[in-house]
C-alpha cells in the first residue's frame, strides 16, 4: 500500500498531501531539549532558528515548548487544563535500565510556563512570516487554544486526543489540523511494557489509532484535518521501532496521511553503539541515521517527516519522492 493524494485541512488553508514529502522543522524552545540542548531557550535564538530552518526548505514549522529528553516527569490524564495548572511533562520510552525516568511527580512544565515559553516565538515567526505553517507541539488544551488564537495552524498532540479531555473540543472550535500520536501506555508504564511482536505491535498502534480518530470525530473534527503519527519512541521497545518502519504503510488503511518521527531517535542511537565504543551514539551523531530512517518511512508511505536538521531531509524526500514517482509510473 503506497499513499495517495489527500487534502490536509488546517485552520485558514488546505494543503495537499502525497503528491511530495513535506518536511516539518523543528523548533525546541525549552532549555533542557535531548535534541538540541536548549540552544533556542531565548525567543530571539527560536525565532532565527525558525526563519533559518524556513529558508533550508522546511514546508512546516513544528514549534514546542516542553522536553521529550529522557528523565523529564509524566503522569496520567490531564485535568481540565487552565494557563495555571501544574501539568505534566513528556519522557521518552526507549530509555536504558540506569535511567532515571518515567514517574509521576511534580511536573517539569505547567501550561502557563509554556505558552510564555512558546507565544513569543510563535507570535515572531509569524511577524517575519505571515504565511509559515506553525504547528505546536502540546497536549495541553489551553496552550493549543492560546496558540491558535495567535496564529497557529496545527496542533500536534503526542498523546493522540488522549490525555486532556478539552483537546479534541479545543481543535474543533479552531478549526484546526491535528496530528495525532500514538502513545503505547503511561510514561510511567513504558519501562514495563512487554515486547510485542509485529503483528501485535501493529495492532496495538492501529487500535490507538482506531480511538484518536474517534475522539476525533466525536468532536466533530472532519477526517480531512487529521494526519496519524505511529509514534516512533514514544511506548515502542528498540526493535518494535523498526517492525513499526518496516510495516508503516499497513497503517495507512485507516484512511489518513502519516508523519514519521525519527529523527535522532535513541533506538537509531543504539543501532550504531558498534561505532562508537562508549555505547550508544550521542544525538549529534545520529543525523546520517536519522536521513536513512525517514527515507525508509518515506517509501513505506509517510507524507510528512519531522526533524531537526531540513535541508539533508529535504534531499533525502527528493530523492525518496522520485523513487516512488517511478514506482507509481510502472504501476500505470
Amino acid at each position: 500500500m503506497t499513499r495517495s493524494l489527500s487534502p490536509w485541512r488546517l485552520r485558514t488553508r488546505t494543503l495537499e498531501l502525497g503528491r511530495r514529502t513535506l518536511v516539518m522543522g523543528v523548533v525546541n524552545v525549552t532549555p533542557d531539549s535531548f535534541s538540541d540542548g536548549g540552544r533556542f531557550f531565548d525567543p530571539r535564538a527560536a525565532v532565527a532558528h525558525a526563519l533559518a530552518l524556513l529558508d533550508e526548505g522546511a514546508h512546516l514549522i513544528d514549534l514546542g515548548a516542553e522536553s521529550t529528553r529522557p528523565g523529564s516527569r509524566a503522569g496520567g490524564a490531564v485535568q481540565a487544563v487552565h494557563p495555571n495548572d501544574d501539568n505534566l511533562s513528556l519522557g521518552t520510552p526507549d530509555v536504558h535500565p540506569n535511567d532515571d525516568n518515567l514517574s509521576l511527580g511534580t511536573p517539569d512544565v505547567s501550561a502557563g510556563e509554556e505558552q510564555a515559553r512558546l507565544l513569543p516565538v510563535l507570535e515572531g515567526i509569524l511577524r517575519e512570516r505571515p504565511q509559515a505553517i506553525v504547528s505546536v507541539d502540546t497536549y495541553k488544551a489551553a496552550t493549543a487554544r492560546a496558540a491558535l488564537a495567535a496564529g497557529a495552524e496545527i496542533v500536534n498532540d503526542v498523546s493522540g486526543f488522549s490525555w486532556d479531555p478539552e483537546m479534541a473540543a479545543a481543535c474543533a472550535a479552531f478549526k484546526a489540523g491535528a496530528v495525532l500520536m500514538h502513545t503505547r501506555g503511561r510514561p510511567e508504564e513504558w519501562r514495563d511494557q512487554p515486547q510485542l511482536g509485529p503483528d501485535a505491535l501493529l495492532a496495538a498502534v492501529r487500535a490507538g489509532l482506531s480511538a484518536s480518530l474517534a475522539a476525533a470525530a466525536k468532536a466533530g473534527i472532519p477526517p480531512e484535518a487529521i494526519v496519524l503519527d505511529p509514534g516512533y519512541g514514544f511506548g515502542k521497545r528498540y526493535g518494535e521501532n523498526y517492525a513499526l518502519l518496516a510495516r508503516h504503510s499497513e497503517l495507512l488503511s485507516l484512511g489518513r496521511p502519516l508523519l514519521a518521527g525519527v529523527s535522532r531517535k535513541s533506538f537509531l542511537g543504539r543501532t550504531l553503539a558498534p561505532l562508537f565504543a562508549g555505547g550508544d551514539a550521542p544525538v549529534e551523531a545520529r543525523e546520517t541515521a536519522s536521513l536513512a530512517a525517514l527515507t525508509a518511512a518515506i517509501l513505506h508511505g509517510a507524507s510528512i517527516v519531522r526533524v531537526h536538521a531540513v535541508r539533508p531531509a529535504v534531499e533525502a524526500a527528493l530523492i525518496a519522492d522520485a523513487v516512488l514517482a517511478y514506482e507509481t509510473d510502472a504501476r500505470a
